[in-house]
């Protein structure tokens, strides 16, 4: 089945020509950290997704929520919406809370952020249960369009479209980590539903403009699961197209 989607999502500067796609068989699956520049904890974390990322074999998107805001420095890549993101996942693993560093693996299980090595475990320990990235997902410009190709499957999921900055440089000058100059990098700008799944192989085309919005520099799009509630739940495809390459 090939859906076709018209409606011109965003606009800006064209990304297209540099967009480099991750393979999707090096992927081995989705880590997505929650994160502040007001948390002190959260500087050891930043450094550990940055040591995610350059593996070059998961998908990782990190979300600043504005919780930390009262301290009395505003993240600047903060929104309302990443925090709402992380309540949403809470929901679905049964948690009463929400806290910094959060890392949430396949959208399954969650864990501190700044663990790599329990990351990196979980991830294997997903794949040998055949919890990880079971359906083949890609996408790849074709002219002026993004097409997504997604494999067959069970059950239903939405495609959902995850917008990225590759890094950004900050130094808070309030709050816990006042006076340090952190990088952070893949900080998520906007998330939105692309299309539907239903467990058939699928393909989307989508307006090259959904690329083009100033200062993004990535795109990954999960084929991710939801509860009754409409919560955000099991991940299970994912791609990633950024510009250039992760230092």
């Amino acid at each position: 089945m090939r859906l076709r989607f018209s409606v011109p999502l965003l606009a800006g500067i064209a990304l297209a020509s540099s967009l480099h796609a991750q393979e999707a068989t090096k992927i081995k699956g989705v880590v997505e950290l929650f994160t502040s520049q007001g948390c002190a904890s959260c500087p050891p974390a930043d450094a550990a997704f940055r040591k995610l990322i350059r593996q070059g074999n998961v998908v990782a998107l990190a979300y600043h929520v504005d919780y930390w805001n009262y301290l009395g420095w505003n993240d600047t890549m903060a929104s309302k919406e990443n925090t709402a993101r992380q309540y949403a996942y809470a929901r679905t693993m049964g948690r009463s809370g929400v806290y910094t560093p959060q890392a949430i693996v396949n959208g399954r299980d969650h864990m501190n952020g700044a663990d790599l090595n329990a990351i990196n475990v979980k991830l294997d320990d997903f794949q040998r249960l055949g919890e990880g990235l079971t359906v083949p997902v890609s996408a790849a410009m074709k002219g002026d369009e993004l097409e997504i190709k997604i494999g067959a499957g069970q059950g239903r999921a939405n495609v959902v479209a995850v917008y990225f900055d590759k890094e950004q440089m900050v130094a808070p000058k309030g709050g816990e980590n006042t006076g340090q100059q952190i990088a952070y990098m893949h900080a998520v700008s906007d998330v939105e539903t692309v299309g539907m799944w239903d467990g058939k192989a699928t393909s989307l085309v989508l307006p090259s403009t959904v690329l083009d919005k100033a200062g993004r520099r990535g795109l990954a799009i999960l084929l991710q699961s939801s509860t009754p509630s409409g919560d955000p739940a099991a991940i299970l495809g994912a791609t990633v197209l950024t510009v250039g390459s992760d230092g």
